[in-house]
């Protein structure tokens, strides 16, 4: 069994079922039929061949998510090719280097800003032959480039493929938080056992609907928010972009939805805020309400079923308080799925009072992604899981999380010493994440074994449960805990600028000014308070004694973030170093 088979069932069983939804710039959303999207993968398939790819070769896709991406994923895996996905937030360079390390033949861009990229590096690419962009290319299109209708139509005789399941389907490469990105290669059967063993634990059919926004290039959404619903008979319909999701969500109403945890802490944020700005009555019913669901939470989680009474209260606290956040959702959500990073167990806790289910998994790149995860069935909060069917998880005598299964990757493109650094003779891939496996089979991370923080008192200090409590501050928005080799910790930290500019005005301090008013005595005081209130449960040595308010976000723009939005910590360490050794006078 290939991709390629399973999508070919798929199109022959669900025919003219939606499979796949685009909104046009300016119009409503538009549904491509199984049937349609099958044909459209022949086409280019052939347009492929056509331009001489041949079996093994890479190609690359650089675009948003869209439905011409989901056709040249299966148009490339059936021209007998290797896909190559990149982040479309990539800069040339990183372009660049990508199709250099893969040998990349052909890549696909979205649009004329994506083209840009590629034409910058071209030159120093030999292997590159080709572009193919989806949109129209205003005036004279530049030597080398196709645009995408004209390869669909290319009467290119088709090669057959005869991909086998243990051949690379694809290579995505690593985000690079440290050193260059490196080519994680998976095969059919890598993605197959994982889909198999995702569907196996979470039902997902041709009733359901998924909006897609997370990048395609990611290897959670593209098992998770394809394949997965793809072979399912679901309809996967993608967001115009990040910034559209909320109002997306109200126009195709998911029953399904992948995310990584930031869209639930602004969700989260946003409504808590909402409620600050109420009457003191508004206030009262809300967090009476919260308190109702939490309840109902709770007996939920100890396998009890809720009381009369308490049934009774929860059915009012839903028409009172949760009903605008279910109807923001679309109203039909059966459950959301966080991946990609920890998702703070409050935030799960508060999204269950409200009765939205968050389904925490946990996996890498490496790992097609998912060794372990939550499902409907069986869950608990503050943990990733437990192991999926065919995967084996096990923990090393120094807490590093081991697992070993069909859903191992075959290797690093091209570089055969990184592979064994990370899997060993007996075939167990090590995650470089440390965790434990409680009592009940329940996987829970405790850090990256990176990221751990040795003091100069030689104190181990796992930094992301602290930065997973402070962040739950309605005035902390990111926040970078430090201190290695130091005598404690101190943390970058930015703000919510909107809460803390309210609490300012309201406590008659200029915010005009936001380098000055960040500064003030008053500001640092009430954010050290916000920072003690919510570390009461940690040891003295991982409590955060010094910290800076930044008066800007970090963000991938700046190279400060992955495209998954996590915190690229060498690259923030080095460009706030001055900051950094402003907080240890001592040490200077």
């Amino acid at each position: 069994m290939t991709l390629i088979s399973m999508f070919e069932d798929a199109v022959q069983q669900y025919g003219n079922k939606p499979a796949l939804a685009h909104k046009p710039r300016g119009g409503t959303y538009q549904d491509i039929s199984y049937t349609e999207f099958g044909a459209s993968v022949d086409a280019l398939r052939k347009g492929l061949n056509a331009l001489g790819v041949q079996k093994g070769d890479r190609v690359a896709i650089l675009s948003e998510n869209r439905p011409e991406w989901a056709i040249s994923d299966f148009g490339i895996l059936k021209a007998g090719a290797v896909n190559v996905p990149m982040f479309s937030t990539l800069t040339a360079a990183q372009v660049g280097y990508i199709l250099k390390d893969s040998g990349a033949k052909i890549i696909c861009v979205s649009t004329e800003k994506q083209l840009e990229k590629c034409l910058a590096i071209r030159d120093e690419v030999p292997t590159l032959e080709q572009i193919i962009i989806f949109d129209a290319v205003e005036g004279e299109t530049p030597e080398g480039v196709l645009e995408w209708t004209a390869v669909c139509e290319m009467a290119g005789e088709a090669v057959e493929s005869d991909s086998q399941e243990d051949e690379v389907a694809t290579i995505i490469y690593t985000s690079g938080t440290t050193g260059n990105p490196k080519g994680v290669m998976l095969t059919h059967a890598n993605f197959i056992s994982n889909v198999e063993a995702c569907k196996s634990l979470i039902d997902v059919s041709e009733t359901d609907v998924l909006l897609s926004f997370l990048p395609l290039s990611h290897v959670f959404e593209r098992l998770g928010g394809h394949y997965v619903p793809l072979f399912s008979g679901a309809k996967v319909a993608y967001a115009e972009s990040t910034f559209t999701v909320a109002q997306n969500m109200k126009d195709v109403a998911p029953t399904v939805m992948l995310s990584v945890p930031r869209l639930y802490e602004t969700m989260h944020e946003r409504i808590l805020r909402a409620v600050e700005e109420g009457s003191p009555l508004r206030q009262k019913i809300f967090h009476w309400g919260v308190s109702v669901g939490s309840a109902v939470s709770s007996a939920i989680q100890q396998g009890k079923k809720p009381s009369a009474i308490l049934q009774l209260k929860q059915g009012i606290a839903d028409k009172l308080v949760f009903s605008k956040l279910k109807a923001a959702t679309g109203g039909r959500l059966r459950f959301f799925v966080s991946g990609g990073a920890a998702l703070p167990q409050s935030i799960a806790e508060f999204f269950h009072a409200a009765g939205i289910l968050i389904l925490e998994g946990y996996g890498l790149t490496e790992t097609s992604p998912v060794i372990s995860m939550n499902h409907p069935e069986k869950w608990k909060f503050g943990t990733v899981g437990v192991s999926v069917p065919g995967v084996e998880v096990q923990i090393a005598e120094d807490g590093e999380i081991l697992t070993r299964g069909p859903h191992v990757m075959k290797g690093y493109f091209n570089n055969a010493s990184a592979t064994a650094e990370v899997i060993d003779e007996d075939g167990w891939f090590h995650t470089g994440d440390i965790g434990i496996i409680d009592e009940d089979g329940f996987v829970k991370i405790t850090d990256r074994k990176k990221n751990i923080i040795v003091l100069s008192n030689g104190k181990n200090v796992a930094p992301q449960p602290i930065e997973s409590a402070l962040v739950q501050s309605p005035f902390i928005s990111q926040i970078m805990v430090i201190g290695s080799e130091r005598k404690n910790l101190a943390a970058l930290i930015v703000p919510n600028f909107d809460a803390l500019k309210a609490w300012a005005a309201d406590n008659s301090i200029d915010t005009d000014d936001l380098s000055a008013m960040l500064q003030t005595r008053e500001v640092q005081q009430h954010i050290q308070s916000e920072i003690r209130s919510r570390l009461t449960d940690f040891a003295d040595f991982e409590q955060v004694r010094r910290f800076t308010l930044l008066e800007k976000e970090f963000s991938q723009e700046e190279d400060e973030m992955t495209p998954t939005l996590k915190l690229k910590r060498n690259v923030i360490m080095e460009r706030y170093s001055d900051v950094i050794e402003g907080m240890y006078p001592e040490d200077s």
